[in-house]
């Protein structure tokens, strides 16, 4: 059940995703901010709703999975994006991609790292803390994340804040428009130290870090 979760959910999210950027332009991070909020109170309960393997590699430091859980909700999350960006695609005609010029890699890296942090951050306070347990806007709060990294990130990094958001607009862009892999990595990396820095600091707010569960 957990990885159908976060199959679906990665897959619901990242249509929205794929064709919100092709279809409606410089609004596009409201209607991604609101799916990821809404695929957020639709698998909390059962997987924690991550989506990201950032934020799961997050939650794994936090100690609230296992690693078996980690890898299988990766595979999850890319198949997903995978799938959605195919189908957006299909859909529309086009795929977004994603690329930055040369001159701009570094900015690019940065904007990725910090906002996958703002993310990952407050995924952890609002959705793992047992100071927060039982709250209702954790599905709000990290969807508003979204909506402002996009806005504010977007122009800069194409506002990726999740390594397989990276991976499948650049597999499927390299598919069907003859894309290239070059600048992939910056959509892993960026978003993987994001993840580990946010269990850091979360540590250093007093967060506790348990040991993951056994099953």
């Amino acid at each position: 059940m957990k990885l159908l979760t976060e199959f679906v959910g990665s897959f619901l999210f990242m249509l929205v995703i794929a064709m919100a950027v092709v279809l409606i332009g410089p609004f596009a991070p409201l209607a991604i901010g609101a799916a990821l909020m809404t695929m957020v109170y639709m698998g909390r309960h059962i997987s924690g709703a991550h989506y990201n393997p950032a934020v799961s590699l997050a939650v794994l430091l936090r100690g609230k999975i296992t690693l078996q859980d980690f890898v299988g909700y990766v595979v999850a999350q890319l198949l997903g994006s995978f799938a959605a960006f195919y189908l957006g695609y299909w859909l529309t005609g086009s795929t977004p991609g994603l690329s930055v010029p040369d001159e701009m890699i570094v900015k690019a890296f940065v904007i990725e790292l910090v906002f996958t942090f703002m993310l990952a951050l407050t995924v952890l306070n609002v959705a793992t803390s047992s100071k927060t347990a039982g709250n209702s806007y954790y599905g709000l709060a990290i969807g508003f994340v979204i909506v402002v990294a996009a806005f504010v990130g977007g122009p800069i990094s194409g506002g990726a804040y999740n390594p397989a958001v990276g991976a499948g607009a650049t597999a499927v862009k390299a598919i069907v428009d003859a894309g290239d892999w070059s600048g992939v990595w910056l959509y892993l990396a960026g978003p993987f130290l994001g993840g580990i820095l946010a269990a850091v600091v979360f540590r250093l707010q007093g967060g506790q870090v348990e040991e993951a569960p056994t099953a």
